[in-house]
């Protein structure tokens, strides 16, 4: 699937040389009830050289209630500070959510219309089920088809997207080294997606959640170049994104979980190694020891690993954790988990002989394919379809219910993952980046024949202190 244009950032801010990232957390809704205060467990954001873009907290609004406003703040450092904007949509959740965020400083907050929520004209202010009963045809197609929706002759995840890439064009026109933004559920999916390229059948495949911040990475390039802009995080919630219910509102039939392996002896958390096989360092086993506890609030069928000795490691502390379930407390019965090795999970070998620059100094950020042969990227790329359609296949043989698999691996194997989940080409995996130690989620609520809806990836805030700061 050809993706959609990229966001173009400003030429003077590329001459200028600014490093960009963008935080957006984006809001959720509950059923039935009135409106209550939002509150916001997220910490303040530091200053930083990133653009920050939060999304607001919850309220018990339903999900077909009306169409939430929007805020935007843009604020600036003096005597060469480095300068933070904070923009948020006018709906007053979102206002509060950003005053709470932005406490005691004193730079203005700035309102900006195009960050409202999605416009769904007569279906705004009405319950689920009043939806289906009013408009039968049209509540199924916004349901199933919501790229092509159409209703009092408007497209709303049309003008969604076009009301995104407008925003992004005045956003990235202010003097601001960091840029927060807090708005809603679907105009932050949009953000997102409008930015990396990706286009309207996308909406409701990047999942945002009450108070989960995504951030995204602007790096410029030289000779004028438009820039590289990189998801480094999707959906980092406050609460765990394991134990959070089904993609969309609906109950997953299947799930993967893509972790990567912990930091080893021989990288700096997103190198290409130069030994052959490199064990976990004190680090990467803390990493894999934390990853194992967070996924005991998940029954695991499966852990799938690399060859490698720091994806092995790692999945074997991941499994004796989930066999030890009923011990540690978090399940009355014992857990047996298969445990197997792919081979097409190991890429480092691939990676590390075609890398046109020494191994131990290149850092896995947006720009790390530039030094790989075209043919080494085309052989990575098929490798991972390849392991892409085993887990798929793994994924369809269980006869379970809900099946949870763990695959276990080198960072840059779950980016291409993640362009194969997605339906991208190869070029996409500049688009995201994955931190040693982090985990990413990508349900099936069809089940695996289905479209995979990715609920969070590159979270780290289950390392605790070991965990990659949101800002910087």
């Amino acid at each position: 699937m050809e993706p959609a244009a990229a966001v173009e950032l400003p030429r003077s801010l590329i001459r200028r040389g600014w490093f960009w990232s963008v935080t957006v957390r984006a809001r959720g809704t509950r059923k039935g009830g009135s409106r209550g205060a939002p509150t916001s467990p997220c910490s303040r954001p530091r200053e930083s050289p990133r653009p920050t873009l939060p999304a607001k907290c919850s309220s018990p609004t339903p999900s077909m209630s009306a169409s939430p406003g929007y805020h935007c703040w843009f604020c600036f450092g003096l005597d060469g500070k480095m300068g933070f904007l904070i923009c948020f949509s006018p709906l007053n959740r979102s206002k509060r959510t950003a005053e709470i965020i932005w406490g005691s400083r004193q730079e203005e907050m700035i309102p900006e219309p195009d960050l409202r929520e999605i416009d769904l004209y007569s279906f705004q202010g009405l319950l689920k089920h009043e939806g289906r009963e009013k408009f039968g045809n049209s509540y199924h197609q916004w349901q199933k088809d919501p790229a092509n929706f159409n209703i009092d002759g408007h497209y709303p995840v049309r003008e969604l997207w076009a009301r995104a890439a407008s925003c992004w064009k005045k956003i990235l026109a202010h003097q601001g080294n960091s840029v927060l933004l807090v708005a809603h559920n679907a105009v932050n999916q949009a953000l997102l997606a409008t930015a990396i390229g990706l286009g309207r059948e996308y909406f409701r495949v990047l999942l945002q959640s009450n108070c989960g911040v995504s951030v995204l990475d602007f790096t410029p390039r030289t000779r004028g170049r438009s820039p590289e802009i990189c998801l480094n995080r999707l959906n980092q919630t406050p609460s765990s994104p394991i134990a959070a219910g089904g993609s969309t509102g609906r109950k997953t039939s299947g799930r993967i979980v893509l972790v990567c392996q912990g930091a080893t002896q021989n990288n700096n958390e997103a190198t290409f190694p130069n030994m052959a096989y490199e064990p976990l360092n004190m680090l990467g086993v803390i990493q894999s020891q934390k990853t194992a506890e967070l996924l005991l609030d998940l029954k695991v069928n499966r852990v799938i690993s690399s060859p490698r000795i720091a994806s092995i490691d790692t999945a074997t502390t991941i499994s004796e954790v989930q066999e030890a379930a009923d011990c540690l407390g978090a399940d009355c019965m014992p857990r047996y988990v298969e445990v197997k090795k792919l081979l097409e999970l190991e890429v480092e070998p691939l990676l590390q002989q075609a890398h046109k620059n020494p191994v131990d100094s290149v850092p896995l950020h947006a720009s790390w394919l530039d030094g790989l042969h075209e043919g080494t990227i085309t052989d990575f790329w098929n490798q991972s379809k390849t392991a892409w359609q085993s887990l798929l296949h793994e994924l369809s043989n269980e006869s379970e219910p809900e099946t949870n698999v763990v695959v276990v691996a080198h960072p840059a194997l779950h980016i291409a993952l993640l362009g194969h989940c997605l339906n991208l080409k190869a070029e996409c995996m500049r688009s995201f980046h994955l931190d040693a130690g982090s985990i990413s989620i990508i349900d099936f609520p069809d089940g695996p024949a289905g479209r995979g809806i990715v609920r969070c990836t590159n979270y780290t805030a289950h390392l605790g202190r070991w965990s990659i700061p949101v800002t910087r």
